[in-house]
């Protein structure tokens, strides 16, 4: 069995490779930007600024003192030039390490200020600082600092990696969830399409695929499946004319054949008579063939009444043959369908009864089914399918066409019904057609 390729791949797999290829340059393009704009020196890590104001503490005066904590003392341990200016809102300060002079006229006004960084030009950046407000055990503090210093480049990478990692997390659900609901829906016409093509046999020419909602894309292939289509049907109805004008030239020849075998006095020539009653009765059911492409009628039948006509006509043949035949109506029930093309089946099932059975043909209505029995050699179970191929023959020598059941099938299944071959209690064969009730 083929498998057939995924659009999984080339519409989810092949995209996120594509996104997290082109985020990977674009923030390597700002990055590179980045640190080219920028040669201010370095900066102080901001991190320092949360640990200086968890150290800072309220005495009883209101004065601020600090602390010690192993935070604090942890980041003095690093950083041997450590200092800082914690200031509230009222103005109260305290300092720790060596300040710079540069900053002693901020002292007293921090408080006006929320964040800040300062950077000076040249090694070895004591003056580097940063301005934070914090929210700290004794009250919210502007705080000053200087402690550990970082590149551009470090922080320019670390908050690169802060949006790239949740931007291409976010593409990769928007891929696995959206992309199939965007595809599923952009191709509901190709599934519309699909449920169409199942529809189309030979029983149902002359249809074609909706290309109103199927994508651009997709429309060409559309188009050419119609177009196949249409010169099937072309080809079909060719064909069908063939058959019916080959039908109906060959009944008028064969007429007079049969005229002049049954009027000569050679015994030889008479014997002739069986095969041109096989020709006949093929130029016939080839005209049945035609048939059954016209425009059938759709009435409720008596189906009795029918089977009953049928056997009237063909009764006389069996009497002549030496043959019996019998109706038997179990149940009566209406059906429907077109009463022409039902005659047409009872008369090719009890001709083909005489032709391959025995002597006594039943032919028995069940509600809004019926059943052709004879007492015959019977079907070999493995054959009772193949009987209804075109030309098939149960013994080659036949003088069947090969086409009568093979038409039976074809009008029942055109009636929505169903026929089938049994053994008969007695060694023939049963023939059954289920119509659907009216």
């Amino acid at each position: 069995m083929t498998k057939h390729p995924s659009l999984k791949r080339p519409l989810i797999v092949l995209p996120l490779a594509f996104h997290f290829v082109t985020l990977l340059i674009s923030f390597g393009i700002l990055l590179a930007v980045a640190l080219r704009v920028d040669s201010g020196g370095p900066y102080v890590d901001e991190q320092i600024t949360p640990i200086i104001a968890r150290a800072i503490i309220r005495q009883h005066d209101g004065r601020l003192a600090v602390q010690m904590t192993p935070g604090l003392a942890e980041l003095r341990a690093t950083t041997s030039d450590l200092w800082f200016v914690a200031e509230d809102d009222a103005g109260r300060s305290v300092s720790f390490g060596r300040v710079p002079q540069h900053y002693a006229s901020l002292i007293g006004r921090l408080s006006d200020l929320s964040y800040a960084q300062l950077r000076d030009r040249e090694a070895p950046y004591d003056l580097v600082a940063v301005v934070r407000r914090e929210l700290a055990p004794a009250g919210t503090l502007t705080i000053l600092g200087h402690g550990k210093l970082t590149e551009l480049s470090f922080m320019v990478l670390m908050a690169s990696n802060v949006i790239l990692i949740p931007t291409f997390l976010l593409l990769v659900l928007t891929s696995l969830i959206v992309t199939p609901w965007i595809v599923r829906r952009s191709l509901s016409g190709v599934s519309r399409i699909a449920q169409e093509a199942e529809q189309i046999d030979t029983d149902r020419r002359g249809r074609k695929l909706s290309e109103e909602h199927v994508p651009a894309e997709i429309a060409p292939l559309v188009r050419a499946v119609n177009d196949a289509l249409r010169r099937l049907d072309e080809g079909y109805e060719r064909q069908r004319r063939f058959i019916a004008s080959a039908a109906h030239e060959l009944r008028t020849p064969i007429a007079v054949l049969r005229a002049k075998v049954e009027a000569t006095s050679d015994t030889a020539t008479r014997r002739l008579g069986n095969d041109v009653q096989r020709l006949a009765t093929l130029a016939e059911q080839l005209l049945d063939l035609q048939r059954l492409d016209a425009d059938s009628k759709d009435e409720e039948l008596d189906l009795a009444a029918l089977v009953r006509q049928v056997v009237g006509d063909l009764a006389p043949l069996l009497i002549a043959s030496d043959r019996s035949i019998e109706v038997l109506i179990d149940a009566r029930r209406p059906a429907r369908g077109d009463a022409a093309a039902l005659e047409r089946v009872v008369t090719n099932l009890v001709q083909n009864a005489i032709e391959h059975g025995g002597r006594h043909v039943t032919v028995r209505v069940v509600g809004s089914a019926f059943e052709v029995e004879d007492d015959g050699l019977g079907i070999p179970p493995e054959e009772r399918e193949r009987v209804f191929e075109p030309f098939h023959r149960l013994r080659p020598r036949s003088t069947g066409s090969g086409l009568g059941l093979s038409l039976v099938q074809q009008v029942v299944e055109r009636h929505g019904g169903r026929v089938s071959v049994h053994a008969a209690a007695g060694g023939g064969t049963i023939v059954r057609v289920e119509l659907e009730p009216s």
